[in-house]
């Protein structure tokens, strides 16, 4: 469960941050942002596994960076089914996926314990 609640943080905080340095990215309200990072977590859970097998052997043939495409096409979908939030475009959206990768790994290595020898 608090693998899910990290993911969700990360998104909504790197999409705000994105939309207060990149002018295309939009935020309407923080209903929104809320709304946006539920939209693109159930996208993850349902239907980016679908798109990473599909998609297999373009990872395989760029050593798994392909998988960057494919958060970026799932971050264009959840911006199409919200209103109030506007990424911007593929590159906006690459972006994002580049630094929601960096700040859920961050988030989840923060909250390991440390290990203690």
């Amino acid at each position: 469960m608090t693998k899910v609640i990290l993911k969700y943080l990360s998104i909504i905080l790197t999409i705000y941050l994105l939309s207060m340095l990149i002018h295309t990215i939009y935020i309407g309200d923080t209903l929104s942002l809320l709304i946006m990072g539920l939209v693109l977590l159930i996208i993850n859970l349902l239907l980016k596994p679908f798109l990473l097998l599909i998609t297999l052997p373009l990872s395989i043939l760029t050593l798994g960076l392909f998988t960057f495409i494919v958060n970026a096409w799932t971050i264009l979908i959840a911006d199409h089914f919200v209103s109030g939030v506007n990424m911007g475009g593929f590159l906006d959206s690459l972006l994002a996926s580049f630094i929601i990768v960096i700040l859920h790994h961050l988030l989840r290595d923060m909250n390991k314990p440390s290990k203690h020898y």
